[in-house]
């Protein structure tokens, strides 16, 4: 029985394997990049599959996204700068309130100048654009003020008291001429522009109305084209030395007017249908003729062109 039994001393050792039951550390950085190893994760700074952060950038590749995010921030800052420069121009020539100014000395007469706002906020609710100073037509602006107010010249708009406050300057009418009719007063300016308010002192040329024309047609004889003329003749006459102290309607008639000047007994009279500058400049020849002879005529008749007739 022995002969088939193997002794212990006769049966060779297995092998012997070594097992590690430690618990295994974590990989470090640059384990990652071991041979044959899967390289998991991703390839941002994060390495969030295996838990470890790891800078994967070039120092070339991280200096070109710093420089890539700050020109993105440059052109954040310069798109606020530039919307910043912008709105505020929008806001400092931007009218919500106005307020007006009459730059003159010799102004005779309290203006009340609420009655000139007023006009000038609904040419702007008309215009809205208009309220922004770059985009105001002030000629247009000008000639509607004057339409609604014919006593108003000219209107300026001047510099921007505060925030959304705007000052115009209003010059007015200064009258060359007056002329009361049926108890209403009107005045005419050099350019023969026609008012009804008048805040400088009274005019010197006053007109005496002898057409004894009816209270019907009053209006028709006070016209602008009427007064329009009177103003030209005394603007034109005292451009040539001539000071109007008076001006006539004579009887029976609308188309005539008779002037008398500082200096002079002489009547000088004009027709309505010829232009003003014309017959002053005949009434200072024909003046100028009577004088070197020593006359003194009752009157002078321009009212022809190129001829003067006196008695």
């Amino acid at each position: 029985m022995n002969l088939f039994t193997k002794k212990k001393s006769d049966i060779p050792a297995r092998r012997q394997v070594d097992y590690d039951v430690r618990p295994q550390a974590k990989p470090v950085a640059s384990d990652i990049f071991r041979r044959n190893r899967t390289l998991t994760g991703t390839t941002s700074n994060n390495m969030s599959s295996t838990g470890v952060r790891s800078n994967l950038e070039s120092s070339r590749a991280h200096a070109h996204n710093l420089t890539n995010h700050r020109r993105k921030v440059l052109g954040v800052l310069v798109i606020v700068l530039v919307s910043s420069v912008l709105l505020w121009t929008l806001i400092s020539n931007f009218t919500a309130d106005v307020v007006v100014s009459v730059p003159s000395a010799v102004i005779s007469r309290s203006i009340d100048k609420s009655r000139y706002e007023k006009v000038i906020q609904e040419y702007l609710d008309i215009n809205p654009m208009g309220r922004f100073h770059f985009m105001l037509d002030q000629s247009a602006l000008s000639t509607f003020v004057s339409d609604k107010m014919p006593e108003v010249s000219d209107v300026i708009q001047k510099n921007m008291l505060s925030i959304g406050q705007t000052d115009f300057y209003i010059t007015m009418r200064m009258p060359v001429a007056g002329w009361k009719i049926n108890n209403k007063q009107y005045y005419v300016d050099s350019k023969g522009i026609s008012f009804e308010q008048n805040y400088f002192t009274a005019p010197t040329v006053q007109i005496i109305d002898n057409s004894g024309a009816a209270s019907t047609t009053g209006e028709a004889v006070v016209s602008n084209r009427f007064l329009s003329f009177v103003g030209r003749v005394v603007a034109d006459a005292k451009t040539s030395g001539y000071i109007v102290t008076q001006a006539v309607l004579p009887p029976n008639t609308t188309r005539e007017l008779d002037i008398k000047f500082k200096g002079s007994n002489s009547y000088v009279k004009l027709s309505l249908d010829r232009p003003a500058g014309e017959q002053i400049e005949d009434m200072d020849r024909a003046v100028k003729y009577l004088a070197s002879r020593g006359l003194s005529p009752g009157y002078i008749d321009v009212r022809v062109s190129g001829k003067a007739y006196y008695k």
